[in-house]
């Protein structure tokens, strides 16, 4: 049988000081220390410009274009929605494939409205279903 006696440690001698810390990152690449916090821009003397959000719905709108300022009555197109097309996917998957899927396309509350200006033809908003 061996003979398991616990050997001695070694005494304990100190080191060296340990290091410092090391440099934070804005140190290390030189980055600039940051200034104060945000301040927002002074505001211009000059005529203040107010805007009205005017909510576009399924009819013609009355309202003053943004783009030419001009008082109008906004055109519209219809074209299929995200409804529409859901209801065909569902109507499809039912066994109805054969033209039946496609009416949904047809409907107009199916159809989401698209408004436009009639003089400068500027996009003035979408009207979903």
């Amino acid at each position: 049988m061996s003979n398991n006696k616990p050997s001695a440690l070694p005494a304990y001698t100190p080191g060296p000081p340990p290091m410092a810390a090391p440099p934070t990152y804005a140190q290390a690449v030189g980055g600039v220390p940051p200034s104060s916090p945000f301040t927002a821009a002074q505001p211009q003397n000059g005529p203040t410009i107010l805007t009205t959000v005017v909510p576009v719905g399924p009819q013609s709108t009355h309202m003053i274009c943004p783009h030419c300022l001009a008082e109008i009555e906004t055109s519209t197109k219809t074209e299929p929605g995200m409804i529409a097309y859901i209801s065909g996917v569902v109507i499809a998957l039912l066994g109805c494939w054969l033209g039946c899927c496609l009416i949904p396309c047809c409907i107009p509350e199916c159809m989401d409205v698209h408004h436009n200006c009639p003089n400068c033809k500027a996009y003035l908003g979408r009207f979903r279903r």
